[in-house]
């Protein structure tokens, strides 16, 4: 979970005192929760998905079996993603 947390924060081009701030948190609370040493509790993981707008099993390492993204799809078919 700690990969993804960063990895979907990094995306987003946004530091980690912009999150912790933006979920009532603190700071040490977020580094922990990257770092692995802790976990959120359910309702912060549920916030936190919903700031990413991301999937909790995307946040939580499973497998979601979402669709590709569209820049994917119109590559693989050779189209533009206005196609």
């Amino acid at each position: 979970m700690k990969n993804n947390i960063k990895n979907v924060r990094e995306s987003k081009n946004m530091t980690q005192k912009e999150c912790a701030e933006k979920l009532g948190i603190t700071l040490r609370a977020w580094q922990t929760y990257e770092q692995g040493v802790s976990e959120p509790k359910q309702e912060i993981l549920c916030r936190i998905a919903d700031m990413f707008n991301v999937s909790l099993d995307y946040l939580l390492g499973r497998e979601t079996g979402e669709p590709e993204t569209i820049d994917k799809l119109s590559h693989e078919f050779n189209m533009s993603a206005l196609e």
